[in-house]
């Protein structure tokens, strides 16, 4: 059995190596709606989240913990557990958050590189200056030329250590405010928040957006009135309809219904029309599958 720490999984798998992964899966006939769904139990110091998953010839999950209240303790902890597809035997333990740090950013950069317009991003605009900011900066910088990168969060302090992080990666950034989204071309929303971050009439007709921030069904990061305009694109549409706070609300709004949502699947293999002159928004809340295929790639350094 082999052991990844957190450096080792970031040193093997690149943003590059995990779209690749990812796309892999996807057109090799992996089927994100037979998914098991995200097993969440409450304990009194938050959740515990168990994500199994297969694929051909190997099978995993990933148990993470959520503990809000922590403060000089990482609010989120856990391990991938992978295993044999075929006999179930142990075969590595993978740092947890290492896994969903690249993973998640990996599957906006995926749907990204269907949902941008070709050629450079002049504005990209992240709210949320955590592992998941950071990590889609530099997913997309890898993804495509980035001219002008503004990360915007709450804590001036914190978003001053990211874009030094980002410095680090060689990546230009500064720190912005809300209104920087009025002229972006791109989006990134990687937050806690509970309500719309902007309003839609403030931000341009042809924006794309990519929202990860929850996979609770009372939050929303992007407002009901843009997801309506919008070509919809998520990663199952179950679940989604179980777990995507901004695609429940805006139905619940009548702003948007359930036969407007697109998959990711059907977005990479090319079964998707994608008019580059109105919003796109991608809606993730993370699935099992893009675990076990980012996890699977700590087996082999090709």
């Amino acid at each position: 059995m082999k052991i990844f720490n957190y450096a080792e999984v970031l040193e093997t798998i690149s943003p590059a190596r995990a779209l690749s992964l990812l796309t892999s899966a996807l057109t090799s006939g992996v089927e994100p709606a037979e998914d098991p769904a995200r097993s969440i139990t409450a304990v009194p110091a938050g959740q515990i989240l168990s994500m199994p998953a297969a694929i051909p010839g190997w099978a995993g999950v990933k148990i993470i913990g959520l503990a809000p209240g922590n403060t000089d303790l990482p609010r989120i902890d856990g391990t991938y557990v992978l295993f044999d597809g075929q006999t179930l035997q142990l075969q590595a333990m993978i740092d947890g958050v290492a896994i969903t740090n690249i993973r998640t950013p990996a599957v906006s950069a995926l749907a990204a590189s269907k949902l941008l317009a070709p050629g450079a991003v002049d504005k990209l605009v992240v709210f949320g200056t955590g592992p998941q900011g950071v990590g889609h900066a530099r997913a997309l910088a890898d993804l495509r030329e980035v001219r002008e990168c503004v990360l915007v969060g709450r804590d001036h302090t914190k978003a001053e250590a990211a874009v030094a992080e980002l410095a680090q990666m060689g990546i230009t950034a500064r720190v912005g405010a809300q209104d920087d989204a009025r002229d972006a071309d791109v989006i990134v929303c990687a937050t806690s928040a509970g309500s719309a971050l902007f309003e839609a009439a403030d931000v341009r007709d042809d924006v794309c957006v990519l929202a990860i921030g929850s996979h609770e069904t009372d939050r929303r990061e992007v407002p009901a009135e843009l997801m309506g305009r919008s070509l919809v694109v998520v990663e199952d549409v179950a679940t989604a309809l179980r777990e995507a706070g901004d695609v429940v609300m805006a139905i619940e709004d009548g702003a948007l219904a359930e036969s407007d949502l697109r998959t990711l699947k059907d977005l990479v293999l090319g079964e998707v029309e994608v008019d580059y002159t109105k919003p796109r928004v991608f809606k993730g809340t993370g699935m099992s599958w893009e675990d076990l295929a980012v996890a699977v790639g700590m087996m082999s350094k090709e």
